[in-house]
C-alpha cells in the first residue's frame, strides 16, 4: 500500500476540458449555494472549457486562499457537488477533481502574479498558520493590510500539514499555497509560540492594530476506560493507572502529527508505537478517524478497526472517505464501545472488551485482541495564550468567546478569533468561510479605530 504517493490522480487538460463541458452553467447555480465561501463555480468551471485557465484560476483565487487544498479535500459530495443540478441523476460534475486541476496547472505553470496592493491600511499579527489563519493573512493583504503570522511549527498549515495525511493532501501542495500568500506580502514568523515566547500584549506593543488567534484544537479529548491487569483493575484505587499511562494508546491527532514528522526524518519510526503486524482499534466516526485507520495501514499494521458508537449513517466522515477506508481493509464496528483494556505486566495491551449495544437488540461482549488503540473523538483548544493575554476569555469548554459585531472579536478589546479555537469547528473550507468573515471584521474595527484617531487629532 502506498505511503507517501497520492491516491487519487489529477485530469488530464483533455479529460478536465471533456468533464467542464458537462457543467450546464445554471442561471441559478445551486452549486455555488452549496459552496460555503461561495465561490463563483459556473464562471470558472465556462472559462477552464474555454481553455482561459489564467481567466479560471483568477475567479477561484477571488473567493479562495487555498484551491489546491479545497480541490482534494473539501467535502464535496455534503456541498458543491451534493448540490449540483445532475447530482439528482448521480451525474454531479466533478467540481473538486477540476479546481484541483486548475489550481495545479496555474502552479505548475506560474500563471497568477498577482500586483501586491500597497500595505497602508493597518498592521494585523495572525496567530496560527492553518487554514483560518491563512484565509485571514490573504485576505487582510488584498485589502492592503500589513500582515504578518506566528506559527509554533517549523512549518506551516496546521492540520493541512500535519493532521491530514500525505496521500490525500501532498505536503508540497501546502507549502506552495503557502508560499503564494507571501508573495502577497504576508510575513511569517516559523518556530514562534505566542504564550510562551512572546505574548499578545507584546504583539500590540509592537504596533500591531488587531490580532487574530487561529490556532484550532490542540488538546485531544480522551475516554477513560478500565485497565485491567492479571485479572484485577488498576485504574482505580491508590497507584491508579490512566489510559494515558499507557504506550499502545494514541490521541489520532499526535498520530497523524508523528507518522508526518517521521515521513520528515525528525523522528524515529518506533515513535509511532504503532508496530508492524499490530492490530489496531481507533475509536470515531469523523474524518480524523479514517485517516488514523488508514494510516495505521499504511505503516505497517496487520488488521485495523474502527469503532463507532452509533450507526453508519450517523458518522461525521464523508461516506466516501469511509469507502475508501473499506476498500482498503478497514473493519467497522457499529454501535460499539471499549469497556475494558487488558495489559500484562510491561503495561503492553493485549486485549479488549467490545460491547455492541445495537438499538432493540440485547448488549454482546465480546474479548478480541488488541495491541494499539487510537483516539479520534475530538479536541478542545489549548489555553496558552488566554492564560498569557489580559482580558481574554473562553468559556466553559476552553473555547474563546467571540461576538457577532465585529465579527470575531473576542472579550479583548482588538483581539479576534476563528474557527475551531472560537467553536466553530467543520471542515477546511467552512473555517475559511468563518475566517472570511472575521478578517471583514477585522478591517471594519481598524478603519473605524483610526477614524476616530484622525478625528480626535
Amino acid at each position: 500500500m502506498r505511503f507517501k504517493e497520492e491516491i487519487n490522480e489529477s485530469y488530464t487538460m483533455a479529460e478536465a476540458i471533456k468533464e467542464a463541458q458537462r457543467c450546464l452553467h445554471c442561471k441559478v447555480p445551486q452549486c455555488k449555494k452549496g459552496c460555503p465561501i461561495s465561490n463563483d463555480i459556473p464562471d470558472w468551471i465556462h472559462e477552464l472549457k474555454k481553455g482561459n485557465m489564467g481567466n479560471a484560476i483568477s475567479i477561484i483565487r477571488a473567493k479562495s486562499n487555498l484551491p489546491a487544498v479545497c480541490g482534494r479535500v473539501c467535502g464535496h459530495e455534503k456541498q458543491c457537488e451534493g448540490a449540483c443540478v445532475l447530482a439528482k441523476k448521480g451525474q454531479a460534475v466533478n467540481i473538486g477533481k477540476l479546481e484541483r486541476f486548475v489550481a495545479d496547472f496555474d502552479s505548475d505553470n506560474e500563471l497568477t502574479h498577482e500586483d501586491i496592493v500597497e500595505k497602508t491600511r493597518g498592521k494585523v499579527a495572525v496567530i496560527g498558520a492553518g487554514p483560518s489563519g491563512i484565509t485571514v493573512a490573504g485576505d487582510l493583504s488584498r485589502m492592503g493590510f500589513a500582515v504578518e503570522m506566528f506559527e509554533m511549527e517549523a512549518q506551516c498549515g496546521g492540520v493541512l500539514r500535519y493532521g491530514i495525511p500525505e496521500y490525500r493532501l501532498p505536503k508540497e501542495v501546502v507549502a506552495r499555497e503557502i508560499r503564494y500568500i507571501e508573495k502577497m506580502g504576508v510575513i511569517i514568523h516559523r518556530n514562534t509560540h505566542v504564550g510562551v515566547e512572546i505574548t499578545v500584549d507584546s504583539l500590540f506593543q509592537q504596533g500591531f492594530d488587531a490580532v487574530f488567534i487561529g490556532t484550532g484544537l490542540g488538546k485531544p479529548r480522551s475516554l477513560e476506560i478500565p485497565i485491567w491487569q492479571n485479572g484485577r483493575c488498576i485504574s482505580e484505587g491508590e497507584g491508579a493507572k490512566r489510559c494515558s499511562d499507557l504506550v499502545g494508546i494514541r490521541f489520532a491527532i499526535h498520530f497523524l502529527r508523528r507518522v508526518e514528522l517521521i515521513a520528515e526524518g525528525f523522528m524515529s519510526p518506533s515513535e509511532t508505537h504503532v508496530h508492524k503486524g499490530a492490530h489496531v482499534w481507533v475509536i470515531g466516526g469523523g474524518n480524523t478517524a479514517m485517516d488514523a485507520s488508514r494510516t495505521a495501514l499504511r505503516i505497517g499494521a496487520a488488521k485495523v478497526d474502527v469503532i463507532f458508537n452509533e450507526g453508519i449513517d450517523t458518522m461525521s466522515a464523508l461516506r466516501a472517505e469511509y469507502d475508501d477506508a473499506v476498500k482498503e481493509g478497514v473493519h467497522f464496528n457499529w454501535w460499539a464501545s471499549i469497556k475494558e483494556i487488558h495489559v500484562d505486566d510491561n503495561l503492553d495491551i493485549q486485549e479488549i472488551v467490545l460491547e455492541t449495544a445495537e438499538p432493540g437488540k440485547e448488549p454482546a461482549l465480546q474479548t478480541l485482541p488488541a495491541n494499539n488503540i487510537i483516539m479520534a473523538i475530538g479536541a478542545t483548544p489549548n489555553t496558552k495564550i488566554v492564560r498569557t493575554t489580559s482580558g481574554l476569555e473562553n468559556d466553559e469548554r476552553k473555547f474563546l468567546i467571540t461576538r457577532e459585531v465585529p465579527y470575531g472579536m473576542t472579550t479583548r478589546k482588538g483581539v479576534f478569533a476563528g474557527g475551531d479555537v472560537a467553536n466553530r469547528q467543520a471542515t477546511v473550507v467552512h473555517a475559511m468561510q468563518d475566517a472570511k468573515k472575521v478578517a471583514m471584521g477585522i478591517a471594519q474595527y481598524v478603519d473605524a479605530v483610526k477614524l476616530m484617531q484622525a478625528i480626535n487629532m
